[in-house]
């Protein structure tokens, strides 16, 4: 009888391959993603490869790996052993749940500096309780066989040897395979991006345990400054962030708008002062088509009141920007 693994499948072409080489075994495969603040992997390839696949939406409860991770953070704000030990405990409940025998990721060995080194696979494998359930196809012969391998589950002989971050080998698998849809390497994961990690790290070290999901969707449109640890401007750079920030503005902020001139909407989120009202309309006149203008009306409001007001103000130059741009 043939055994059912279940595999961890971002969109990319690293899962997409483990999945093909379990399937060449004879192995049934069901497929589990999962969507994070942070990412929104392409789930098309799965239909490609025309197995049943399993969507989790992980929200509050994976902002806590964020926060503080017990490994710590690679390059940037990017927690990979603390993610993915997460992911797989979440995945073993769903292994029993649907009765497969293993679970199966594309890891590859050495493609990534913190999570994908041996003594990395390891800590993974002991703190998500898979002692001897974990397999990683494409790297498998380079690594201590797996009771999944040693009880013949799959055929260790047909697993691969792939490592490093060259991305040759897969790309002449994939062609082996007729691969054509998948996404592109780290499926996009906004924690491995420099900009992204800035403003992330200065939410959660402003707001700590208040840091609210709404707070990371923002943080993906427009420019963000900060003026005190309660207190920030995000400022949208075009009609579609303006769309997305009117979308995630909530009660207490407060929102701008230049009068009689194209420009962006802003938040103000935070504590309202005169002083941060005035600063706030005049980085608003500084992004818009006023901003060569000697004085320019920006109107604001707040989603709990009634009307607008108005404020006459001179837009801020950019040398006074910088100690607050985050």
């Amino acid at each position: 009888m043939n055994k059912k693994a279940l595999v961890l499948f971002s969109g990319g072409l690293d899962s997409t391959l483990a999945i093909k080489v379990l399937v060449e075994q004879g192995i049934e495969v069901v497929g589990i993603t999962f969507i994070t603040p942070f990412t929104h992997p392409s789930l098309e390839g799965a239909k490609e490869l025309n197995i049943p696949l399993k969507i989790v939406h992980l929200g509050e409860e994976y902002l806590e790996i964020v926060r503080s991770p017990k490994y710590g953070y690679g390059k940037n704000m990017n927690p990979c052993i603390d993610c993915k030990i997460f992911m797989l405990k979440k995945a073993k409940d769903y292994m029993v749940e649907v009765g497969a025998e293993f679970i199966a990721t594309g890891e590859v060995l050495g493609e990534r500096p913190k999570s994908q080194k041996k003594d990395a696979f390891w800590i993974i494998e002991r703190d998500s309780d898979l002692k001897g359930l974990l397999l990683r196809p494409l790297s498998a012969k380079l690594l201590p066989a797996t009771m999944v391998e040693e009880k013949g589950w799959v055929n260790r002989e047909k697993l691969l040897n792939i490592q490093g971050r060259s991305r040759k080998p897969q790309m002449a698998l994939a062609k082996e395979f007729g691969i054509t849809t998948y996404e592109t390497p780290a499926g996009g994961c906004l924690l491995t991006d420099p900009i992204f990690s800035r403003k992330l790290k200065d939410l959660l070290t402003c707001l700590k345990d208040d840091t609210s999901l709404n707070d990371i969707q923002l943080l993906k449109f427009g420019r963000h400054f900060r003026l005190s640890p309660k207190t920030k401007i995000i400022v949208g750079r075009d009609d579609e962030e303006n769309k997305k920030l009117l979308e995630l503005a909530q009660g207490d902020d407060t929102l701008f708008k230049v009068v009689n001139f194209p420009g962006p909407i802003t938040i103000l989120r935070g504590e309202i002062t005169q002083e941060y009202l005035d600063l706030t309309a005049r980085i608003t006149a500084r992004y818009s088509k006023a901003k060569e203008e000697a004085i320019v009306a920006v109107e604001y409001w707040g989603l709990t009141t009634l009307g607008k007001k108005t404020l006459s103000v001179s837009p801020i130059k950019d040398n006074e920007l910088v100690s607050i741009r985050i």
